[in-house]
């Protein structure tokens, strides 16, 4: 499946053209995105997601044909900000959307300070600091950030599971560091105790010495790793025999996990997790999405239902439909009316209506999900609660978030949020 989704990307990404300067009757759209990577295939599942939002409009919007060109990126800042800089200067873009991960929105929030005449709508990237930290006015984020997805996860597992003593396996880097906070600060107000954390870099394939390394005495380990990393992880988790209870950050159930091949994913069944989606959510605006992604595309070809990667990009696309909409397709004055239009306006998605506060960043709910086996052998999600209006501070004042710290290896401190309660 791998092969073909990529294959699909690529395909899309030479067939887009990239060259004419846009006419007065077309928009052009640049979609930057992780082609390459751990997190290849949900990139791939981006791409069509984009495309099922613009085909759902017949590709129109503000009266105006939208053209799109795909930019791959390796999910590393520099490929991405070069990428994004062909997009702006040699073909013409006047809308990025995207990027896919961490470290990329942190570098193209800085990126985008430098094209004031043009909007950058995130892709589905969640490091906290891309809106958090000295935000640019031209950056748009419609997803929550990491650290809102892990709210609700810790204080679950907790409450509902009885296990309070947990060690932590996350990615080290601004994504890994971000949905960990959230995790830990509901975990640790909840009287969880964090007995030891592990790193790991980005692209990881050998997860042997740190399996090797886990405290016995342990309720659980927390997993904030995803795509490859994931699937690496859980195999080798299951060669060692391990048996502990696992915890799962956003991305390590997601669909591009769950559909991997080989039985050791299996390891993952009953694992609670957190993020932005329930795929069995019975709303009825998810429930028509989740029919049109699979009428749109052949059963080979992409997922059993939209990844989280997938979503965001369709999300992102939403609002640069409405926007232009509603501004009649109107770029002018540095696009000062479009960016008015995406801040302000209150944003209809299968996920539920999305505003954003001061820093252009969502609020929104978080679905909890415990993976499990259906009757043909495939894992899939069942939701099992949901935090609702969870905002960029988790609950926190501005002021008492802040002097939490940024998202690192050491923050949060465990021991400092129990004691606050």
């Amino acid at each position: 499946m791998k092969k073909a989704l990529l294959a699909t990307a690529m395909a899309a990404a030479i067939a887009l053209p990239s060259t004419a300067m846009a006419q007065d009757n077309t928009i052009k759209i640049g979609i930057l995105v992780a082609l390459e990577g751990a997190f290849a295939e949900g990139g791939a599942d981006g791409v069509r997601n984009v495309e099922l939002a613009l085909k759902q409009v017949n590709n129109m919007a503000g009266g105006k044909t939208i053209e799109t060109i795909v930019a791959p990126t390796d999910t590393t800042p520099d490929t991405t900000v070069r990428q994004a800089r062909k997009l702006i200067e040699q073909d013409g873009v006047d809308i990025i959307i995207g990027p896919l991960s961490g470290s990329e929105g942190i570098a193209m929030r800085d990126y985008a300070k430098t094209i004031p005449n043009n909007t950058v709508i995130n892709g589905i990237s969640g490091a906290l600091e891309t809106t958090w930290v000295d935000p640019a006015e031209n950056f748009f984020r419609f997803n929550l950030d990491g650290a809102q997805w892990g709210a609700g996860l810790g204080s679950y597992v907790v409450h509902e599971k009885g296990w309070k003593r947990v060690a932590t396996v996350a990615a080290d880097y601004s994504f890994g560091y971000t949905n960990f906070l959230g995790f830990a600060v509901d975990f640790c107000r909840s009287g969880g105790e964090i007995v030891e954390r592990f790193w790991v870099p980005l692209g990881s394939s050998d997860f042997g010495g740190v399996i090797a390394a886990m405290p016995e005495d342990i309720d659980a380990i927390y997993l904030g790793v995803g795509g490859t990393d994931a699937i690496n992880f859980l195999n080798q988790y299951e060669q060692a025999g391990a048996e502990t209870n696992l915890i799962g950050g956003t991305i390590m159930a997601d669909q591009t996990v769950l559909t991997s091949r080989g039985r050791a994913k299996e390891a993952l069944i009953g694992t609670p997790t957190s993020g932005a989606l329930a795929e069995d959510n019975p709303d009825p605006a998810w429930q028509s999405y989740v029919k049109a992604y699979q009428d749109a595309f052949p059963e080979d070809e992409r997922f059993p239902s939209p990844s989280l990667f997938g979503v965001g990009y369709y999300v992102a696309t939403l609002a640069a439909i409405q926007a232009l909409n509603s501004v009649d397709g109107d770029l002018s004055d540095g696009q000062n009316a479009f960016r008015a239009a995406l801040a302000s306006t209150p944003l209809v998605t299968p996920l539920g209506t999305v505003e954003l506060n001061e820093n252009r960043q969502a609020s929104g709910t978080v679905y909890i999900n415990e993976v499990v086996e259906t009757d043909d052998g495939s894992l899939t999600n069942k939701m099992v609660g949901k935090a609702e209006n969870v905002n960029q501070t988790l609950g926190m004042s501005a002021d008492d978030f802040r002097a939490m710290g940024l998202p690192s290896r050491d923050t949060p401190d465990c021991a400092a949020l129990a004691q606050g309660g």
